[in-house]
């Protein structure tokens, strides 16, 4: 149960019968008294006191070139200098006189001011461990933070709770560091909290407040709200969501229409609109079992794989203008390779696998038959199917990802659903990473090159000179052109492949989770991925069920999608947690959990609010409209001016669609990158840009692409002695996926009647295509 206005009193009162026999009272207690003789350890008080004031702030004496002469690291975690550099402003022959006491009691100039009082348990902090000779006690390990209450549950405003942090160490010791923890809160709208950790509420919504000591990081649920009886959920989804709205009084919205979940649905699953003949299909269908129908229908469909091979892309950085050698063919190339693995539904981690594992040659290989090999893959006439190869060696040879820490910061966004940009400086902000543990998880990617492995420079180097290819320190660099034209007329040509080189490291840490020893010629990544197909890997299931509900919701449960750190926590954790344990026990079945999420009620409710929702965009009491993402614009532009007859081609021919390998050549074109296509060149989920502009705007009224599909449309070329109400209701049907209105419906008849028969059909079609209906899905 939350514990709501509990003094801390109480707390301390119950705190040592609860925690047991090592458990150590507050500092603020027990250095309230100047007169103690207890010295205060370097690592568990002076450190996060300096930290609690503001001492190593990224303003204060925590940025890169300091304050005043004098710097600490950064948020407080390299122990060893800070301690050199505190020693600097410390006098053990004349404590009273150390800089360390007289600057924050502002005894002499201090441009922060003053940080703390004369006398008080912080001043008894600093001046106790000055007296006791100023010793360095790090490093010890912090084994977690114990926060109580564990949530917080607010019904009125001005109401407060207290928050108490119990640090547990290694040894068993535990002991009070409320006074020496930082709070924030992610949303002060909802709830504000003091240096104390006392949280006060504000305004109706959810949040967390988040407490920071040492390298740990908690968070605590607060919600604001009037509860109300929790309704009952068809789903197991929707009981985990629907126990969180009960607690914050807001009620779902109704279930949408069949006309809006088949759009919606086609368009999340298959990244295509409803064929006219399947909406009205679909809409007088009878069976009380037709949505569960269409979504299973809807993940046979070739155009399931070709949407969500797209989508990871995305997520594995698949960029034409960053292959080494031939981009667009490397990335059509890498784009078969996923596509023909959803296709089969693949299990997720072991597409993962042959992924993260891939060389350019598989053990007994020789260089001349791998050049040969991927020669075929070039050849004009019949080419040999890259997706047939066991593993996919190009996300390796990116020439972005030329330094070992390059390497990590991917595949930490990849497959981990992590930033670690911070961690390469300092120690970061938000999450338990230092420098260090960055450093060492680079480690794992060190022997990784992308070149020729020293079995193969001989043939390569008989290759390249056959080929008159350019070299360089005996070796051929990059493809040119000429040297693709002699793979195409089937010539064998010399290539660079992906390969590992001897261990330097055998001693590794998998982001200070665990310890890996290897042998020199171990391949680390297999240790990587062993990790991750752990049960209680924090991180690979949960990145991937959490990247694939938000594309089906427009936020994620953790937002953003790909920052899973600890200061970043779930909306509703027992939901991410049922989808990432069902989605191991599927065996990493892809299929279960898109089926999983969309057969939900949450997914299926309307967009409209109602009395209690309008303001809820975290909780999933309603669907929040989307934009349409951008291949999904440009192919449906096609869709809807096109013949009866084509129609079934233009949906099905996934080589000429933007959704399927076509969207890897058109990467950077102007329509691309007016609806936010991302360019895959960053570690970041926020590349693909969901928002509306101007700029859209300006193109569904008057680019020539839109005009020119409309002035040639085969659709209105052949429009026979179909009636005007008839062609007003196709139009509605390709556009909107729904029949018009009796409003719409006859100001469309009345435009006809003052128009040529096919002008007027085009203006209307033209005028559902300016519309946020079409260019959302809601």
């Amino acid at each position: 149960m939350p514990v709501r206005g509990a003094s801390l009193f109480l707390l301390l009162a119950l705190g040592a019968s609860a925690l047991g026999a090592q458990w150590v009272a507050p500092a603020n207690v027990r250095f309230a008294d100047g007169d103690t003789s207890e010295a205060p350890d370097f690592q568990k008080h002076v450190i996060p006191l300096l930290s609690r004031v503001g001492c190593n702030g990224r303003e204060c004496h925590g940025s890169f070139q300091g304050q005043g002469g004098f710097q600490l690291s950064l948020f407080g975690y390299d122990f060893q200098a800070d301690h050199q550099a505190l020693m600097k402003r410390v006098d053990i022959g004349a404590p009273e006189m150390s800089l360390l006491l007289e600057k924050p009691l502002h005894v002499v100039h201090h441009e922060g001011g003053k940080r703390i009082e004369p006398n008080s348990w912080q001043h008894n902090v600093l001046r106790r461990w000055v007296y006791d000779g100023a010793k360095n006690t790090a490093v010890r390990k912090l084994k977690r933070l114990i926060v109580s209450p564990e949530e917080i549950v607010f019904r009125d405003a001005a109401e407060t709770a207290q928050i108490r942090v119990v640090a547990e160490w290694l040894d068993g010791t535990q002991e009070d560091v409320t006074c020496l923890s930082r709070f924030r809160v992610n949303d002060d709208s909802v709830a504000t909290v003091n240096n104390n950790g006392t949280v006060t509420a504000r305004e109706s919504g959810d949040t967390h407040v988040v407490a920071f000591y040492d390298n740990g990081v908690v968070t605590i649920p607060v919600i604001h709200g009037q509860t109300r009886l929790s309704e009952t959920a068809r789903t197991a989804i929707d009981r985990h969501i629907e126990n969180k709205l009960a607690k914050l009084g807001i009620g779902s919205s109704e279930l949408c229409t069949d006309a809006e979940f088949l759009r919606r649905i086609s368009v999340d699953l298959t990244g295509t609109l409803p064929s006219p003949a399947e909406v009205s299909t679909f809409l007088v269908d009878p069976v009380a079992d037709k949505r569960e129908r269409k979504i299973e229908e809807l993940l046979q469909r070739p155009a399931y794989a070709a949407w969500w091979a797209n989508k990871l892309c995305d997520f594995t950085g698949n960029n034409p203008n960053q292959q080494a050698d031939v981009g667009q063919d490397q990335a059509v190339h890498w784009y078969r390779w996923i596509y023909a693995r959803l296709e089969r539904n693949v299990p997720y981690d072991e597409v993962v696998a042959n992924i993260v594992l891939a060389t350019g040659r598989p053990a007994g290989m020789s260089y001349g038959d791998y050049a040969k090999e991927m020669s075929s893959y070039f050849r004009f006439d019949n080419p040999a199917d890259f997706a047939e190869r066991d593993t996919m060696p190009h996300y390796w040879s990116r020439r972005t990802l030329a330094k070992p820490s390059d390497k990590a910061l991917a595949f930490a966004h990849s497959f981990l659903g992590l930033q670690l940009q911070c961690a390469q400086c300092h120690k970061h902000p938000f999450d338990q990473w230092s420098k260090a543990e960055f450093q060492a998880f680079t480690k794992f990617f060190e022997p990784i090159r992308y070149g020729v492995a020293p079995d193969g420079v001989k043939q390569h180097q008989r290759l390249a000179k056959a080929s008159n290819a350019q070299m360089r320190g005996g070796m051929m660099m990059r493809m040119g052109m000429d040297i693709l034209g002699r793979a195409e007329d089937g010539e064998t040509v010399p290539w660079r492949e992906v390969y590992l080189a001897k261990n330097q490291q055998t001693h590794l840490n998998l982001l200070g989770q665990q310890n890996v020893e290897l042998n020199p010629t171990e391949d680390p990544r297999e240790a990587l991925m062993e990790w991750m197909r752990e049960p209680d890997n924090p991180y690979f299931a949960r990145a991937f069920v959490n990247r694939v509900w938000s594309n089906y919701f427009g936020i994620g449960i953790i937002d953003p999608p790909d920052d899973l750190n600890r200061a970043n926590p779930p909306s509703n954790g027992p939901l991410l947690r049922y989808l990432e344990d069902g989605f191991r026990s599927s065996g990493f079945n892809m299929k279960w959990l898109h089926r999983e999420i969309v057969s939900s009620d949450a997914y299926q409710r309307s967009w409209r609010p109602n009395d209690t929702n309008a303001d809820d965009r975290r909780n999933y009491s309603r669907m929040l409209p989307r934009r349409l993402p951008a291949e999904v614009v440009y192919d449906a532009l096609a869709q809807v001016t096109a013949a009866d007859a084509a129609m079934f081609q233009v949906r099905t021919n996934l080589e000429r669609r933007a959704i399927g390998h076509l969207s890897m050549r058109m990467a950077g074109t102007y329509a691309m990158n007016t609806f936010g296509k991302p360019a895959r060149a960053t570690n970041c989920d926020c590349e693909r840009n969901t928002k509306t502009s101007l700029l859209q705007s300006l193109f569904l009224k008057n680019d020539p692409i839109l005009r020119n599909r409309l002035s040639e449309s085969g659709w209105l070329k052949d429009l026979g002695d179909v009636s005007v109400t008839e062609l007003i209701k196709q139009a509605y049907l390709r556009t909107l996926a729904r029949y018009p209105n009796p409003i719409e419906l006859a100001r469309c008849q009345k435009h006809l009647e003052t128009t040529e028969r096919r002008e007027g059909v085009e203006d209307i079609l033209w005028a559902l295509v300016n519309t946020k209906e079409f260019l959302m899905n809601h």
